[in-house]
C-alpha cells in the first residue's frame, strides 16, 4: 500500500480524499495556488505545498509543477479527483513516466473515452447502442447540415473533448445551424483547446441515468447500480440520487452490463462512470463515459455500503476488487445537492465572498462533504462548488424528508448561495412524485417562486446562525486562517479533526 498520496486538486473533493488517506493509514499531501493558502484542504492534510498564482493554468493544470512537488513531497501516488487534470490523458501518462501512481485509468483507457468521438466509435465496435450522430468530428457547416437533416431536427452539437456542458448547443432549426456550430467550436477551443465538435440527435427531455463502475488491474470489472441526474441547469447537474425512480431490476442489469462493456472495450480500470439517455419508453443509450470519480459519488456510497476512494486507492495499489457483482446490493435511497456560491436571483452568477456565519445541518441520514468554514473567503478563480449535502433514508420518501430538514437548517452568510433553489426543488409536487427528466428544472424555475416558504426557511436558518454564533464566541473554536508560505508539517490543533461531523451516514 501507498505510504503517501498527493492530492491533485482543491476544494471539498480534497478534503474528502485526505479524510479517505488517513482512514487508511496513508499520509496526505496538498497543493495550494496563491488564494487557497488558507483553504480547508490545506489545514487537512499531512503537508501543504505552494504551486502558483491563482490562474489554474499556472497552479492546478501545472503538471510540470505537480510532479515537482510531488517529488519533493517523496510522494508514491497522485490522486487527481474531479475536474482540473483528471481526465487528461497526458497528466495521467506524465505520472507513469515519472514512477508515481496515477490513482484513476490508464492514459490510453483515457486517451479512448476521454474523447467523446472516439468513445463513440470504441461502443459502437462492441455493438452498444448509441444516439444517432457523427462519431467523428464535423468537417464542415455542409456535412452538418445533412447530417442533421437525415436524422431530424432538433439536434445537438457538442465538444469531443468537453465537459460541464461547454462547447454543447441545442439546435432546432436549420436556420440555427451555422452559427450554432460556429459557437460549439469557440467555446470548445477556449475550453479545452481543442475545437472538434460533433453532432447527435436531441432526444427531447429523456432521463439522463449513470452507471458506476470499477474495475481492478486482474481484469475484475462490476458495476455499482445507477445514479439519476435529470435535475440539470445549462447541460450541468444539480441534483442527483441513487437508485433512480425509474430503474427497475431488469434494466438495472441490463445498463449494467452494457457499461462493463463499454470499460472492458478501452482496457478500463479504476472508478468510471457511463452515462446514458433514457427515453420515454425506457430505451437507453450511450451517451459518454467520465474517466474519474463524479461528484455524485456519495450517493453511490450510501446505498451500497462502499467506499469508493479507499476502493480507488486500492486498486492503483495492485489489489484485486474484494467482492463480485453478486455482492453488490443496493438498500435505501440518497440524494444530493450541490451547494455552490452562486445567486439565484441575478441568474446564478458566481458569489465569492467572506463566509461571515455558517450553520451546518446534521441529523439521522445526513452527510456533509464540505471545502468551506466559517471565516473563509471564496476565491473567484474556480468553480463555485462549496458543498454537497446528502440525504439518506429507507426509502425516497423520507430521504426527501430528512433532506429537506436539513436544507432549512442549513446558512451560509456573507455570500449567495443556492440553498434557495433546493429547498424549492425538495417541495416540489412534482419532484416527490419523481417525475423527472433534463427539462424538469426549467420548467419549475418559470413558476412562480413560493416566497414565503422560502423567507420562513431563511428566518429559521438565520436565528440558528445566531444562536450557534453566540454560543461558540466565548469557546475559542473560531478557525484562525493559516498562511503557509512554504511546506507545512502539521494541521494546526484547532482544526485536528476525523470529518466525521462532517460525513454522517
Amino acid at each position: 500500500m501507498f505510504k503517501k498520496i498527493l492530492i491533485a486538486n482543491r476544494g471539498e473533493i480534497a478534503v474528502r480524499v485526505i479524510r479517505a488517506c488517513h482512514e487508511m493509514g496513508i499520509a496526505a499531501a496538498a497543493v495550494y495556488s496563491e488564494v487557497d493558502r488558507a483553504a480547508l484542504h490545506v489545514l487537512k492534510a499531512d503537508e501543504a505545498y505552494p504551486i502558483g498564482a491563482a490562474a489554474a493554468a499556472e497552479s492546478y493544470l501545472n503538471i510540470p509543477k505537480i510532479l515537482d512537488v510531488a517529488g519533493q513531497a517523496c510522494a508514491d501516488a497522485i490522486h487527481p479527483g474531479y475536474g482540473f487534470l483528471s481526465e487528461n490523458a497526458k497528466f495521467a501518462q506524465a505520472c507513469a513516466d515519472a514512477g508515481i501512481k496515477f490513482i484513476g485509468p490508464k492514459a490510453s483507457a483515457m486517451g479512448i473515452m476521454g474523447s467523446k468521438t472516439r468513445a463513440r466509435q470504441a461502443v459502437e465496435r462492441a455493438g452498444v447502442q448509441l444516439v444517432p450522430g457523427t462519431s467523428r468530428g464535423l468537417d464542415s457547416f455542409e456535412q452538418a447540415g445533412e447530417v442533421a437533416e437525415k436524422i431530424g431536427y432538433p439536434v445537438m452539437l457538442k465538444a469531443a473533448a468537453g465537459g460541464g456542458g461547454k462547447g454543447m448547443r441545442l439546435v432546432h432549426t436549420p436556420r440555427e445551424l451555422k452559427a450554432a456550430l460556429e459557437a460549439a467550436r469557440g467555446e470548445a477551443e477556449r475550453a479545452f483547446g481543442d475545437s472538434e465538435v460533433y453532432l447527435e440527435k436531441a432526444i427531447v427531455n429523456p432521463r439522463h441515468i449513470e452507471m458506476q463502475l470499477l474495475a481492478d488491474e486482474h481484469g475484475n470489472t462490476v458495476y455499482l447500480g445507477e445514479r439519476e441526474c435529470s435535475l440539470q441547469r445549462r447541460h450541468q447537474k444539480v441534483l442527483e440520487e441513487s437508485p433512480s425512480p425509474l430503474v427497475d431490476a431488469d434494466l438495472r442489469r441490463r445498463m449494467g452490463e452494457v457499461a462493463v462493456r463499454v470499460a472492458q472495450a478501452a482496457g478500463y480500470t479504476n472508478a468510471g462512470t457511463v452515462e446514458f439517455l433514457v427515453d420515454a419508453q425506457k430505451n437507453f443509450y450511450f451517451l459518454e463515459m467520465n474517466t474519474r470519480l463524479q461528484v455524485e459519488h456519495p450517493v453511490t456510497e450510501l446505498t451500497t455500503g462502499f467506499d469508493l476512494v479507499h476502493l480507488q486507492i486500492g486498486i492503483a495499489a495492485g489489489e484485486k476488487l474484494p467482492f463480485k457483482q453478486g455482492d453488490v446490493h443496493l438498500r435505501g435511497h440518497a440524494i444530493e445537492c450541490r451547494i455552490y456560491a452562486e445567486d439565484p436571483d441575478t441568474n446564478y452568477v458566481p458569489s465569492p465572498g467572506k463566509i461571515t456565519l455558517l450553520t451546518a445541518p446534521s441529523g439521522p441520514g445526513i452527510r456533509l462533504d464540505t471545502g468551506m468554514y466559517e471565516g473563509w473567503t471564496v476565491p473567484v478563480d474556480y468553480d463555485p462548488l462549496l458543498a454537497k449535502l446528502i440525504g439518506y433514508g429507507q426509502d425516497r420518501q423520507q430521504a426527501i424528508a430528512r433532506l429537506t430538514c436539513a436544507l432549512d437548517e442549513y446558512f451560509v452568510g456573507g455570500i449567495k448561495t443556492n440553498l434557495s433553489l433546493f429547498r424549492r426543488i425538495a417541495r416540489d409536487p412534482d419532484f416527490r412524485a419523481a417525475q423527472l427528466d433534463t427539462g424538469f428544472l426549467d420548467r419549475m424555475l418559470k413558476q412562480r417562486e413560493d416566497k414565503p416558504d422560502d423567507q420562513q426557511s431563511a428566518v429559521a436558518a438565520i436565528a440558528a446562525g445566531i444562536f450557534t454564533a453566540l454560543a461558540s464566541e466565548g469557546s475559542g473554536n473560531s478557525a484562525e486562517a493559516n498562511g503557509a508560505n512554504g511546506a507545512t508539517s502539521k494541521t494546526p490543533s484547532n482544526w485536528k479533526s476525523t470529518g466525521r461531523a462532517e460525513a454522517l451516514q
